[in-house]
């Protein structure tokens, strides 16, 4: 087995490897973008229960008396409002209201969080932390000492409660507890980025290789990040780099309910403040679908006629939709659903219609 030795790689990068996967670069590690068809990874997520190998995202502990006031300081939502064992999704703005970073943070004890940045954004959120942290805060990178797996869909519950005595139909979504898995301490939690019901389990780095292999003898199976990109785009939710950035704020990129700006120390406070107010915003995140066949790729124009009034950020098939679909920042005036757009296409514009976020949504027991 050969690796590019320039690139970072997981626990599971020899599972991964034994499984046939195909590798790529991303955000400096090698990860697999897929084992077979990304359609039938995709289906497996929708239809039953997919596995992803996350482990190349960060994980970052935080601690110690001064943790909330630093939470306070850099975080979207207001830490002292998250009880122990549960979990909220962020956003880690500049002082312009710019977005770092999007985040998910969980309270495993009175003062102690631990914070999941982007793979692409790990250095960054742990100096942006530092640069603000103050007195008895610890702050520890863990990503190489645990593993982080995501078994998503309808049928995850079910297929991981085989391995744990902890009832996991007890555990609610965006809640997390630690459990024994497969005999292993782990930290089990029910959020996920597919649009579906799952959970996240983060455990030794040692122990990964061994719970992969059990839930995929569950009939588990193992899915890349090219279903894990359609699956995320079909629920609507954005990615860091593509759709949000610090060239965009939460109120045009539609993340606004994930904004808690009126609290004393809290660093983009005031310019977030003053964004909230300044409404309809010049331009918002817009869904849209195709006509026809045409794939509307990142990069691409969005078009009122001739005039270029956007980019497409995210856009790919649909399979779970049966059509193409995408996103992109448009003047707030051509974001209402059902309006009438173009997108250039191979330099030939494409008929697109504005349609509401998301653009799937999963059924609820």
């Amino acid at each position: 087995m050969t690796h590019d030795a320039t690139l970072r790689h997981t626990p599971l990068y020899a599972a991964h490897a034994a499984l046939g996967a195909r590798f790529a670069p991303f955000a400096g590690w090698e990860m697999p973008t897929r084992y077979g068809s990304i359609i039938d990874e995709t289906r497996a997520v929708r239809g039953g229960a997919g596995l992803f190998d996350v482990s190349h995202m960060g994980r970052i502990e935080i601690g110690g008396g001064g943790a909330l006031g630093l939470l306070n300081a850099v975080l979207s939502v207001d830490p002292h409002r998250i009880r122990t064992g549960r979990a909220r999704y962020n956003l880690i703005c500049d002082e312009r209201g710019g977005i770092i970073d999007d985040c998910i943070i969980y309270r495993r004890a009175e003062d102690r969080f631990l914070l999941i940045p982007n793979a692409s954004n790990t250095d960054t959120v742990l100096d942006w932390l530092r640069e603000h942290s103050g007195e008895d805060v610890s702050i520890a990178n863990v990503t190489e000492d645990v593993a982080m797996i995501a078994c998503q869909g309808p049928s995850a519950a079910e297929t991981l409660q085989r391995l744990t005595d902890r009832d996991l139909s007890r555990v609610r979504p965006f809640r997390a507890v630690n459990a024994a898995v497969s005999g292993a301490d782990a930290f089990l939690a029910r959020t996920g980025y597919t649009g579906e019901d799952g959970f996240e389990i983060m455990l030794p780095s040692e122990r990964a290789a061994a719970l992969w292999e059990s839930l995929m003898e569950l009939g588990a199976k193992a899915c890349g990040l090219g279903a894990r990109d359609v699956l995320r785009l079909e629920a609507g939710l954005p990615l860091y780099g593509n759709d949000i950035d610090t060239s965009t704020n939460p109120y045009e990129a539609r993340l606004g309910r994930f904004v808690e700006p009126d609290r004393e120390g809290y660093l983009a406070g005031e310019e977030l403040r003053q964004l909230r107010l300044e409404w309809p915003h010049e331009r918002r995140l817009t869904g849209f679908r195709v006509s026809g066949r045409g794939i509307a790729r990142p990069g691409y124009k969005i078009l009122d006629g001739e005039w270029a009034i956007g980019l497409v950020t995210s856009g790919g098939p649909s399979p779970t939709l049966d059509l193409n679909i995408g996103m992109g920042y448009v003047p707030t005036v051509h974001s209402e659903p059902e309006t009438l757009l173009d997108v250039e296409i191979r330099g030939r514009p494409v008929e697109v219609w504005t349609v509401p976020l998301p653009f799937y949504r999963r059924r609820t027991r």
